[in-house]
């Protein structure tokens, strides 16, 4: 009876500390002002060796910048896409070290997680990350200490055209144009999680940028998208 006490405290305890942590993500970035007509594209997962550049040929060919939430790992694999980034004036955030979720992750991994994938970003930037986007949207009450101590910001996104499920190129371009608001956050995928999700990504993403623009949107990075917002954007 005392066991099974304990083992239903200690699943209640750690679901407060890993699912019942994102009641406060209500401080968390979720988009931009609304008072400038802005949308920031982003890109999770990488860098990929083979996809990640044809996505900065793509941006390139369109003068469109992004913002790329990179593993600390793959970035230490991919060091010259990083500093590509940089150079074309992309934005370089953190996606942790191991694209780990923070559910499955202790106070001690999470800052592990938290603070090589800052280090290693940091060397290959030349600068630091303000940013960091939670693996899987997945956040831990210890996420956010450790992303105090290391002077990020939690960002989320407004809209998301491809998660778990595979879309097709042209409906998530539908889908992207359809939900564009000022401040828009767009979630996008340069490595691959869901199956062949960067190859999707760059069928749809210049038909994304055209559209937006020919609907009055201005790319910019995150830093771009906030210098104007409040200091906690509500979801």
């Amino acid at each position: 009876m005392i066991l099974t006490r304990l083992g239903v405290g200690a699943a209640v305890g750690w679901a407060a500390y890993a699912w019942g942590a994102h009641v406060l993500t209500l401080g968390c970035v979720w988009r931009g002002s609304h008072a400038a007509r802005r949308v920031a594209l982003t890109f999770d997962d990488g860098p990929d060796r083979d996809w990640t550049p044809r996505v900065l040929d793509l941006l390139a060919a369109r003068r469109a910048r992004g913002s790329f939430f990179l593993v600390g790992e793959r970035a230490a694999q991919v060091p010259d896409a990083v500093r590509r980034m940089v150079a074309e004036g992309h934005e370089v955030g953190s996606h942790g070290w191991s694209h780990r979720s923070l559910w499955l992750c202790g106070p001690r991994r999470t800052a592990d997680e938290i603070d090589r994938a800052h280090a290693t970003l940091a060397a290959l930037a030349g600068r630091e990350p303000r940013y960091f986007r939670p693996p899987w949207g997945m956040v831990n009450a210890a996420m956010f200490g450790a992303l105090r101590r290391r002077g990020e910001r939690c960002v989320f996104w407004s809209i998301q055209p491809e998660g778990l499920r595979a879309v097709a190129a042209e409906d998530q371009v539908r889908h992207v144009l359809r939900r564009a608001h000022s401040g828009a956050i767009v979630d996008l995928h340069d490595a691959e999680g869901t199956r062949r999700a960067p190859e999707r990504l760059v069928q749809a993403l210049p038909a994304m940028i055209d559209g937006l623009r020919a609907a009055g949107y201005e790319l910019a990075t995150i830093a771009e998208l906030l210098e104007a917002a409040p200091a906690t954007v509500a979801r």
